[in-house]
């Protein structure tokens, strides 16, 4: 099985702003939008004690796997056919300062057990596996800009391997003093939310009459813009009908001019390893919208748009080929 065999079958989101998938792309900056209480959108128990990523990671896993016919009052399928793979880089960030700062203000003594195991950096995707009874492969990604493209590539990969039958795709980040101090930017300019996808073997959607929403294509991991641009659109080639661009690219790049260039961090600010898996969603959202110059492909690209790693992969609608 190749990766060509992988479909999206459910996105969820925990975003400022935004109530489904179709307003991804309608929506204008999301700055200054009440953020995501989930609370409301879970109640209040089991919440006690986890922080902020894993509660807002448990909110779009649960909307991914309601919207991919997979949760109702319980798993529609064996707990042991789904996985989880997490992307965050600062998501437990807050956790590891205060634990560091209680540490120095007042010893080991004072650090409460409770909230110490949200120090690792698994937290996230344990706790939604925990959640949901989500007993297939486990792995949290923390890399970098391209974190959250690596994580779909992850769990493609582990699909294509046969490791499992579905994995929940999860990006998620949040917005507070400790990751502000660390990144040097003002409040209201960095994510706070968290996105899923639900990606499935073919076979195992047909198996349940699903057909999915977008195919998993090609993915490359380049030391830079063109590069990757060089191996997932060669000079020649088909060119997508969208380019979801890495953070604060914008122009250029070797695709035609006409390609529209989409940079979701003008709307939901920086999302850090939740961009890739956000762009997945956005692409999603614009195959949904059956855009007449769709052209059936999709290429989300995230990393810093300067001469580093940039991760890039093609999707294209469901029914034509990646």
């Amino acid at each position: 099985m190749s990766t060509s065999d992988i479909l999206v079958t459910g996105v969820g989101l925990a975003l400022p702003g935004v109530d489904g998938p179709a307003d991804l792309l309608r929506i204008g900056p999301t700055a200054g939008e009440p953020l995501v209480d989930p609370a409301a959108r879970l109640g209040k128990r089991g919440l006690r004690y986890k922080d902020r990523a894993s509660q807002l990671a448990l909110c779009a896993a649960a909307d991914g796997l309601r919207a991919a016919g997979l949760l109702t009052d319980g798993l529609t399928v064996p707990g042991s056919t789904v996985g989880v793979v997490a992307s965050s880089n600062l998501g437990n960030l807050d956790t590891v300062c205060e634990v560091a700062d209680g540490i120095k203000e007042t010893g080991v003594d004072g650090i409460s057990p409770m909230g110490l195991p949200n120090a690792s950096s698994n937290v996230i995707a344990s706790t939604v596996a925990i959640r949901y009874g989500l007993r297939g492969p486990n792995l949290m990604v923390c890399n970098g800009a391209t974190s959250g493209l690596d994580a779909v590539h992850w769990a493609a990969s582990s699909l294509a391997a046969g490791r499992a039958e579905r994995f929940v795709v999860i990006g998620v980040e949040t917005d507070n003093r400790y990751v502000r101090g660390l990144l040097g930017d003002p409040a209201g300019q960095l994510l706070d939310g968290a996105v899923a996808l639900v990606v499935e073997r073919a076979d195992a959607a047909a198996a349940r009459g699903v057909t999915g929403s977008a195919v998993l294509g090609r993915y490359a991991r380049e030391g830079g813009v063109d590069q990757c641009l060089e191996r997932l659109v060669p000079e020649g080639g088909e060119a997508p009908g969208n380019w979801f661009v890495p953070e604060g690219h914008g122009s250029g790049g070797r695709l035609p001019g006409d390609v529209p260039r989409t940079d979701l961090s003008e709307v939901f600010g920086r999302a850090s390893g939740a961009l890739g898996v956000l762009q997945v969603a956005a692409a999603v959202s614009w195959f949904g919208a059956g855009e007449p110059d769709a052209g059936g492909r999709a290429l989300v690209m995230a990393g810093t748009g300067r001469d580093d790693a940039v991760a890039g992969l093609l999707l294209a609608s469901a029914g034509s080929g990646a």
